[in-house]
């Protein structure tokens, strides 16, 4: 177990070019998702692609640059009243694929898992194949998972993960 699944995320924030800095504390949720070691930079990212904005119903928390044994920096989302499902957890995968998922329910980790991307991924990332089927007929979207990346079961080009996740 973490400190981010349990105890409140506490980070420094420097404060424009004046070198002071300040304390943060992100409270911790009650019932929801945390979404652990995605490197640095990559928070902002996930964030989108899960699609949270401002109209999401719970709390989130976007901690970027937290200090980590095991990737040096690393960004944290907390998602307060969300529980990802299956395709959601596949997006996650595909942008942070070093990262872990924690349920929490009542205030407790009742679950920990280290993401993994399956070998066939259905209804998630986009072909960049601007004249694939799946982009033009709005087929259902497949792609296997292969030694160099993945591989569109229409158009069957190769492309890398960050390349499925515009």
């Amino acid at each position: 177990m973490s400190q981010s699944d349990k105890m409140p995320i506490v980070a420094m924030q420097q404060l424009g070019n004046r070198g002071k800095t300040q304390m943060l504390n992100v409270e911790p949720i009650e019932n929801g998702t945390v979404i652990d070691h995605i490197r640095a930079g990559k928070g902002k990212k996930v964030v989108e692609m899960l699609g949270i904005d401002k109209n999401s119903a719970g709390r989130v928390a976007l901690v970027m640059n937290v200090p980590s044994k095991r990737l040096n920096k690393k960004d944290i989302v907390k998602i307060e009243g969300t529980f990802l499902n299956e395709e959601q957890t596949n997006l996650v995968a595909l942008m942070a694929p070093q990262s872990t998922i924690n349920i929490i329910k009542n205030g407790k980790v009742v679950e920990k898992r280290e993401v993994e991307i399956p070998n066939l991924l259905k209804k998630v990332g986009i072909c960049p194949n601007p004249n694939c089927i799946c982009n033009t007929e709005h087929a259902e979207r497949i792609f296997s998972k292969e030694e160099q990346g993945f591989r569109c079961h229409y158009c069957e080009r190769n492309f890398k993960a960050d390349e499925l996740v515009r």
